[in-house]
C-alpha cells in the first residue's frame, strides 16, 4: 500500500499552482468586484488561503508560461493610493485551442474553443454515406482548415482534438468494429488523425460523446448518473455513472442496437417494411418516406413506426434495468419522431423498477461534436492542472 509524500519542494509548487491556475480560470464567477473579474493578487490571496509572496511567485510562472497576462491595473479596494496601482491578471483562454470534431455517415462537423471551453468557431460539411475511409478524413481535415482560415487560429495553437464517431472505439483510438462507415473497422483512426493535427487525438464513440456533452452542456447537467440514447437505425448509448463515462471492458458498452440479433427475425429492414418485404435500402432517406406517410396516415406506414418505436423502447429499457440511470436523454434523427417520449415514458414505467426520467436532447445535432470538444478539454485540464506526487512504499 502507498502513502503520499508532500515534503518534495517542486511538488508543493504544483500544488500551489494548480490552486492559483484554478481561482484565474474561474475568476468569472469566484470574485465579485464591480468593475472587472480580473483579480488583484490580493483577491488571488483570500481566496486561495495562500500567501502573498506564494500567489505573487507563482503568478509570475504563469505569466512566463504565457496562461496568464496583466489585463490592467486598478486601484485596490477602490481607494486611491500612492504610488503604482495594483495589478489585474487574466487566465489566457486563448494561448491554446481544443477541437470537437463528428464523424458520422452524412456529416462532418467542427467545433473550435479556447482552453476554457468556449466555443469561438464552427462548421459542417455534408457527405455522402457512401465514402470509403480515405475521402471521409480528407473531408474532417477540409473542414477543420476552413474552421481555423475563418476564425483566424494557427493550426500549431491546438492542444488537443476530440473525435466522436459510431462503432467500437479501443482504448488508442482504433475502431475495433463500425459498421455504420465504409473501411471503419480496423481503421488506426487516432493515429490517422494525428498525423495531420500533431498534438493529442481523443477518439471516442459518437453516442458516449454525446453523453458527455449533455452532462457538461445539456439536460443533463444536475445528474451525474445517465444514459444518452443516440436513436437511429441502429441505436447507440453513452451512460455516466456517477459522473464518469462507463465504456466497458472493450468500449463496446451501450451497444444495445445488437439486442435484434435476440430476436432474429426483427432487423431493422423488417421493423420498417411497408410491403411485407425488407426494406431496401435501409437508410435515413428511406426511412424519412416511411415516416412522412405515418403522419399523412397511411396505415402499413404507422405500423412500422409502431415497431420501431417499440423496438427502442425494449432496447433502452434493457439498459435501464442493467444500470439504474437517474435520466434517459433521447437524440439521434429518431428524436425528431412526434410523439416519441410519451411510448418510451410509458413503457419504462411498465418494464422498470424505478423508471428513470426522460427527456429529449438540448443540444441536438451538435451533442456528438460538443461532447467531443468536452473530451479534448478534459485532457488539457488534466496537463494544466496535473500535480505531481512522490508515491513510496509503506515499511
Amino acid at each position: 500500500m502507498g502513502r503520499l509524500t508532500g515534503g518534495d519542494p517542486s511538488l508543493l509548487r504544483r500544488i500551489n499552482s494548480s490552486v492559483v491556475l484554478h481561482a484565474l480560470r474561474g475568476a468569472g464567477t469566484s470574485f465579485s468586484s464591480d468593475t472587472t473579474d480580473c483579480p488583484t493578487l490580493t483577491d488571488l490571496t483570500r481566496v486561495t488561503g495562500l500567501s502573498r509572496p506564494t500567489v505573487e511567485g507563482v503568478v509570475e510562472g504563469l505569466i512566463e508560461a504565457g496562461l496568464v497576462v496583466v489585463e490592467s491595473a486598478a486601484e485596490e479596494g477602490g481607494a486611491k493610493r500612492q504610488g503604482r496601482p495594483a495589478r489585474r491578471f487574466r487566465f489566457r483562454a486563448e494561448a491554446g485551442h481544443l477541437l470537437g470534431v463528428e464523424i458520422s455517415p452524412h456529416r462532418i462537423a467542427a467545433l473550435l474553443s479556447g482552453l476554457d471551453g468556449r466555443i469561438v468557431g464552427a462548421g459542417s460539411r455534408e457527405v455522402d454515406e457512401s465514402l470509403g475511409a480515405d475521402d471521409r478524413l480528407e473531408r474532417v481535415r477540409q473542414v477543420v482548415a476552413d474552421v481555423l482560415r475563418r476564425t483566424g487560429v494557427p493550426r500549431s495553437s491546438l492542444r488537443a482534438v476530440g473525435v466522436g464517431t459510431p462503432g467500437i472505439v479501443e482504448a488508442g483510438g482504433t475502431v475495433r468494429l463500425g459498421t455504420a462507415l465504409p473501411g471503419w473497422t480496423g481503421l488506426p483512426l487516432g493515429e490517422r488523425l494525428r498525423r495531420s493535427f500533431r498534438c493529442p487525438v481523443l477518439v471516442e464513440n459518437d453516442a458516449n460523446a454525446a453523453a458527455v456533452a449533455e452532462h457538461w452542456k445539456g439536460v443533463g447537467q444536475d445528474t451525474d448518473d445517465l444514459v444518452f440514447v443516440l436513436a437511429g437505425l441502429s441505436p447507440g448509448a453513452g451512460s455516466l455513472i456517477g459522473g464518469r463515462l462507463h465504456r466497458g471492458y472493450g468500449g463496446a458498452a451501450g451497444e444495445i442496437g445488437a439486442l435484434h440479433l435476440l430476436g432474429r427475425e426483427a432487423t431493422p429492414e423488417k421493423l420498417l417494411s411497408t410491403t411485407g418485404e425488407p426494406l431496401h435500402p435501409l437508410d435515413e432517406q428511406a426511412v424519412a418516406v416511411v415516416f412522412a406517410e405515418a403522419r399523412r396516415g397511411d396505415a402499413q406506414a404507422q405500423a412500422a413506426v409502431e415497431r420501431f418505436l417499440q423496438r427502442l423502447v425494449h432496447d433502452v429499457a434493457a439498459l435501464v434495468l442493467a444500470l439504474d440511470p437517474e435520466l434517459v436523454v433521447i437524440g439521434g434523427w429518431a428524436a425528431g419522431i412526434d410523439g416519441v417520449l410519451e411510448p418510451l415514458r410509458s413503457e419504462l414505467e411498465r418494464y422498470c423498477l424505478r423508471p428513470p426520467r426522460v427527456a429529449l436532447s438540448l443540444l441536438g445535432e451538435a451533442s456528438v461534436a460538443t461532447g467531443a470538444l468536452r473530451l479534448a478539454l478534459d485532457h488539457v485540464e488534466e496537463q494544466m492542472f496535473a500535480v505531481e506526487t512522490t508515491v513510496t512504499a509503506r515499511r
